[in-house]
């Protein structure tokens, strides 16, 4: 199967193969089963850690670091990472290509999703994440402080949150400006003069030959017919990850500066690789 298309409006319904239908079962049965024996696991051991530790996750964060590694392989997706995740308190922030990213950022680091309040609702997604400590906002302007004091409450409790500031994923061949609403967070009494910002560049290489935004998610595409057409690949590309060195948000003047720092960070990660 070959997936080409030009221009840049997202492709239309695409045909797979019956031996792409067979890679679409096997790897889909292999990451289903991955992800049942995390939850399997983490599901119970949270019953133990919260109650000991709060809103602080020291075990249970690994346990979906693992699931999404091990998804990647049975997915066939190569998988690099370059440079280091920074310790401590703080968050991070990544372009934004595709569904992918949930997998190949988790496969990385021990974060926290930053996601709109929809997500939460869509069938078993919306389960995997609640289940694995994504935060939830509402795009209203009257939930900014709410949100604020969430942020806060979650990042003093040592969770690294992670969210996409383009606000939409792309084709994963660019990356769109930076949208500051959500820095502002990260200024509150209290969090300015501990946190720091770590920018992520994340960026897909198609499998040989293939389209170059292969893996990108974005416009009108469907998840579902995506995921299946990325399963069916008869080869698969890889995914270079660069955690860029961290920002600390008392150095910085406001969000709108800090935004533009970690976006020119990304972009030039993403542009090198």
């Amino acid at each position: 199967m070959s997936v080409t298309w030009e221009g840049d409006e997202p492709p239309g319904p695409m045909s797979i193969s019956i031996l792409g239908w067979v890679r679409v079962i096997l790897r889909g049965l292999a990451i289903l089963g991955t992800v049942i024996l995390g939850l399997a696991i983490l599901l119970p051991l949270r019953l133990i850690e919260r109650p000991i530790h709060g809103m602080f996750r020291p075990w249970t964060p690994y346990i979906t670091r693992i699931v999404c590694r091990l998804s990647l392989v049975w997915m066939g997706l190569g998988y690099e990472r370059r440079g280091t995740p920074m310790h401590g308190a703080g968050a991070i922030v990544a372009n934004h290509s595709s569904w992918l990213d949930i997998f190949t950022l988790n496969a990385g680091d021990r974060v926290y999703f930053v996601s709109k309040s929809e997500v939460a609702g869509w069938p078993g997604i919306g389960f995997l994440a609640r289940a694995t400590g994504t935060v939830f906002i509402a795009r209203d302007r009257k939930e900014a402080r709410a949100q604020t004091e969430l942020f806060k409450t979650r990042l003093m409790a040592g969770q690294r949150l992670l969210f996409f500031p383009e606000g939409t994923s792309t084709d994963g061949w660019r990356v769109l400006p930076f949208k500051s609403t959500l820095f502002e967070a990260f200024f509150a009494d209290g969090l300015r003069d501990v946190l720091s910002v770590q920018p992520v560049s994340v960026t897909y290489h198609a499998p040989d030959g293939g389209e170059p935004r292969t893996y990108g998610w974005w416009g009108e595409m469907e998840f579902g017919p995506h995921l299946l057409h990325t399963l069916a690949l008869p080869r698969q590309g890889r995914v270079v990850v660069v955690y860029h060195d961290p920002i600390r948000v008392a150095q910085t003047v406001d969000r709108k500066a800090l935004a533009a720092a970690c976006e020119a960070a990304v972009r030039g990660g993403h542009e090198l690789v």
